[in-house]
């Protein structure tokens, strides 16, 4: 069955500095207090990555919504770079929101990675509109994410693969077939900690259908280095605005400082700390039931505060 033809996909019309565009979006389940729009990361990612939301969510009654940003696998892809921007992406997803009918009484926002730093600019512009946000595997900080990067997840790595991977990154051969061979373990200690061959379908399809432009455009091609647009993005003074219910979820082995995970939660105004101790950048797949349960128990948590003051 392809994407369009999935029960309740709804394509959005999206409005873009004069120009029409449509973003793809899909419907789970239905409940009127409980609706949580899931973005992806990358910027350039997809919707599939959260496959594994299916195995949880369902069963608590949520109603929760996949959804492909701007130039991502299953919405339309312009090619124009002046889209590319955070403000653009905020405004996207403040018409989505819109389109779909989430509330206040009812909307929870979750992003992770990239998806997670969205969801925060979001959140400054229009946390009038939210009933809970949570922000996974994100740091607050492009800088502090590159000084993690190279003073402490670099140095975990074997030194001759280490001194290769900055020779081929100097060059800037990224296309290198051994560049990618190089990172390997990089991505089963910090990434998703498991075998390669045992990685799930839904991640290893995500990879091919990365829009490699937006991603590289955003962030760069090093995992060592952002050097793109958001090069310098850093939110850390903003935190304190953040007055809705939030939970910050970090991991032991992420790619991002759990220690500033966990001081981000306490920089919002009504925040909370989940970590996952045998979880990765993608703890929502290694290390699932410590992430999900702390996830639904903050989203049951949040929905019951409101009916006893409603």
């Amino acid at each position: 069955m392809s994407e369009s033809s999935q029960a309740g996909v709804k394509r959005v019309d999206v409005a873009c500095e004069g120009r029409a565009f449509q973003v793809w979006t899909r419907r789970m389940g239905e409940n009127p207090r409980i609706k949580i729009l899931l973005l992806h990361g990358g910027p350039g990612s997809t919707h599939t990555m959260y496959d594994c939301f299916n195995d949880y969510f369902p069963v608590e009654g949520f109603e929760y919504y996949f959804y492909d940003q701007l130039g991502s696998f299953c919405s339309d892809q312009p090619v124009d770079d002046d889209l590319w921007t955070i403000d653009r992406f905020v405004d996207e997803v403040e018409q989505v929101r819109s389109a779909l009918g989430l509330a206040e009484g009812n909307f929870f926002l979750f992003g992770s990675s990239w998806g997670g730093m969205l969801a925060l600019e979001y959140a400054f512009k229009h946390q009038h509109h939210l009933k809970g946000l949570i922000v996974s595997s994100a740091q607050a900080s492009m800088r502090d994410y590159n000084r993690y990067a190279n003073e402490v997840l670099a140095q975990s790595m074997d030194p001759k693969d280490l001194a290769e991977i900055r020779s081929l990154e100097a060059a800037e051969d990224f296309e290198n077939p051994k560049y990618e061979e190089l990172l390997a373990p990089f991505y089963t200690q910090f990434v998703l900690r498991m075998p390669k061959s045992e990685w799930p379908a839904a991640v290893t399809e995500t990879m091919p259908r990365l829009n490699r432009h937006i991603y590289e455009l955003m962030n760069g091609p090093s995992e060592f280095g952002m050097r793109g647009r958001l090069k310098d993005w850093d939110v850390k003074g903003d935190l304190h605005r953040i007055k809705v219910p939030t939970l910050v979820i970090g991991s032991t082995y992420n790619t991002m400082d759990p220690e500033q995970q966990k001081w981000m939660a306490s920089e919002v105004q009504r925040g909370q700390y989940l970590h996952c101790p045998d979880g990765s950048h993608l703890a929502m797949w290694d290390d699932p039931e410590v992430f999900f349960s702390g996830l639904i128990s903050f989203i049951r948590e949040v929905d019951s505060a409101e009916r006893r003051t409603t």
